[in-house]
């Protein structure tokens, strides 16, 4: 009896710390190759949403909190991520490795809830080339856009067609985040 309840205690203790062991080590070693950082243009072509214009963006995506208004449930991007990860035939499973991301972002007016412009973007990419990094350009574009320096299609274009070549555009080349 004294021996099962060591060993009870021993497994409550010993297997969370080997989880979170193994979650560390797999977060830090863990990078997806380069050309994994821009999307499958025939998975994911970007679409955009019909109630942003150029027009209007000073009554929609430069209104702050504009985002909040217009993103889609975590419940739905959740699913699509799976299903996604699996049509884009990453090796790596973990949920965890990727943002559902909108290629053409909700800042730029990018479709919310299509599945043609939300991929599952990997986190971690080699060169630094990852979901955070294209975060920050996204803002960037958008503050852009909202001052009058740069037209919300070509916007729209850039962060579609090649981020990479935007960001070392508009951002830098070596800049570290």
């Amino acid at each position: 009896m004294n021996i099962r309840r060591s060993t009870t205690l021993l497994s409550c203790l010993l297997l969370p710390a080997l989880a979170l062991a193994w979650g560390r080590w797999h977060a830090h070693r863990w990078q997806f190759p380069l050309h994994d950082a821009l999307p499958h243009r025939a998975l994911t072509p970007g679409a955009t949403s019909a109630a942003v214009t150029q027009a209007d963006v000073h009554g929609t995506i430069c209104v702050r909190g504009y985002t909040r208004t217009v993103r889609p449930p975590e419940e739905y991007t959740e699913r699509l991520k799976r299903e996604q990860i699996r049509e884009y035939r990453y090796r790596d499973h973990w949920l965890r490795d990727y943002e559902e991301d909108h290629l053409i972002p909700l800042e730029l007016g990018g479709s919310p809830a299509s599945a043609r412009n939300l991929w599952p973007e990997p986190r971690r990419v080699a060169g630094g080339w990852g979901s955070y990094r294209k975060d920050r350009l996204e803002n960037r574009l958008n503050h852009l856009v909202c001052r009058g320096r740069l037209s919300l299609s070509a916007a729209r274009r850039m962060i579609a067609t090649d981020w990479i070549a935007a960001y070392q555009r508009y951002i830098g080349k070596s800049r570290a985040d």
